[in-house]
């Protein structure tokens, strides 16, 4: 079987440690990026809510001036942002390449995506339960923490989900120019060397890793609804 392999797939055995490190790499890149963007994203996201007309917290500024950064962001093109944030990425890690480099342009490119998520998912929570909840005295905070997310918790769960497999796509791209990771790799190894056996396996790798992240995020959902 090995030999079979071996056969088929030449040159991903012979650079099977750069493959190791480069999936070692795409997982601290998504992950690193994809808690420091949900960190950012998801009180964005409550803050979207709560502070649009007519809810517990209104307040046109604020919403006008979020909701204009998060359209700005995600207006533009992932490939575009990681350049255009160059200088901002140096200042703050002191590198733009590697997978150290990739991380600030995907926390910039996944927290505005993880904040319209959450923003959609949260306003779909039944106004009435959130006015059941005023009318007994709770307060604003008590609101957000013990009804918006409470009973929005699925949402949050699956919109998470889908920021994780978007970050995914979002690091072989930033692998293109050199931010490291399965992307590198199959830039680097398959495709400047024409080797079809490594992109055909850098892809299936990929859409494991993918597969995985919706299956434990379907299942999460699950247990949380009610």
């Amino acid at each position: 079987m090995i030999s079979f392999l071996n056969q088929l797939m030449p040159n991903v055995f012979q650079y099977y440690k750069e493959l190791g490190q480069a999936l070692v790499d795409t997982l601290y890149m998504v992950s690193v990026s994809g808690i420091i963007g949900a960190i950012i994203g998801i009180p964005a996201g409550v803050a979207l809510v709560v502070t649009r007309k007519g809810n517990i917290l209104e307040n046109k500024m604020v919403y006008s001036i979020l909701g204009t950064v998060v359209n700005i962001l995600r207006a533009i093109p992932f490939v575009i942002l990681l350049t255009a944030i160059t200088p901002v990425t140096r200042f703050i890690v002191g590198t733009t390449i590697g997978t150290i480099g990739a991380i600030v342009p995907l926390i910039f490119a996944v927290a505005p995506f993880i904040a319209r998520q959450i923003e959609s998912t949260l306003l779909e929570v039944d106004s009435g339960v959130i006015e059941a909840a005023k009318s007994m005295g709770s307060s604003p905070m008590e609101i957000i923490f013990r009804v918006l997310i409470l009973e929005g918790l699925p949402g949050v769960v699956y919109a998470l989900t889908i920021a994780i497999i978007n970050l995914i796509s979002y690091s072989a791209v930033a692998g293109t120019v050199g931010g490291g990771g399965l992307g590198d790799f199959a830039i680097r190894y398959g495709y400047q060397y024409f080797k079809t056996d490594i992109m055909v396996v850098t892809i299936i790798i990929l859409l494991i890793i993918v597969n995985i992240v919706q299956f434990i995020g379907e299942f999460l959902m699950k247990k949380l609804s009610h």
